[in-house]
């Protein structure tokens, strides 16, 4: 399936590492295990990766199945322990040490440092790794999930107020009050729904 057939990541948590614990990121979407493809197109979705280097990313599943297959476990590893986490922290539970240890194993292999790169018309900031492979890929989610964690309460994670959807964000509207991972999903489908049964009864 080429990368363009897949659906693209909808980025509605307000932190990286809160858009990745949610994907394959619809609301509603079964926690299934996550596939290469989805993963791909989250990277580029949110800018870890360009679309040329997705494209090349993406043929790695055929050129060499091993590295993406265990860039693939890793990154399923992290997302459910994010997920785990984040879940805790929304029902203000303690984070259980071994959901932070899939962030660590990820901050410790990535170890590198920021670097100012010209690209030709501009100046950006990109993680140079100290190791080569693939993992560092991760690395920017894992600093993320890390701040998140650190913040606790203040990074005000919530979870969509649709049963059915689940997907996490970071409620910083003005009155900290925000219900759904997104008004024009999920908050126009339960206006709709609540219209509905006002206008069954």
């Amino acid at each position: 399936m080429p990368l363009t057939d897949t659906a693209p990541a909808l980025l509605l948590g307000g932190r990286l590492a809160i858009d990745f614990a949610n994907i394959p990121s619809y609301p509603g979407a079964p926690a299934q295990q996550l596939s290469w493809e989805e993963l791909i197109a989250f990277l580029q979705a949110a800018q870890i990766v360009s679309a040329e280097r997705g494209s090349s990313l993406f043929a790695l599943s055929g050129s060499d199945p091993d590295a993406a297959q265990t860039l693939l476990s890793r990154s399923v590893r992290l997302r459910n322990a994010l997920r785990r986490t984040f879940g805790a922290m929304v029902r203000k539970e303690s984070v259980a040490r071994e959901w932070a240890e899939p962030i660590n194993q990820i901050l410790r292999i990535t170890e590198g440092h920021d670097e100012l790169v010209f690209d030709g018309n501009l100046w950006k900031m990109e993680f140079q790794a100290r190791e080569g492979g693939l993992d560092w890929l991760l690395a920017a989610v894992a600093r993320s999930a890390a701040e998140i964690i650190v913040e606790g309460a203040q990074a005000r994670l919530r979870i969509c107020g649709n049963p059915v959807c689940g997907l996490f964000f970071s409620d910083n509207s003005r009155t900290h009050r925000r219900r759904w991972c997104s008004m024009a999903i999920c908050g126009n489908r339960h206006k709709v729904a609540s219209f509905a049964r006002r206008q069954a009864s």
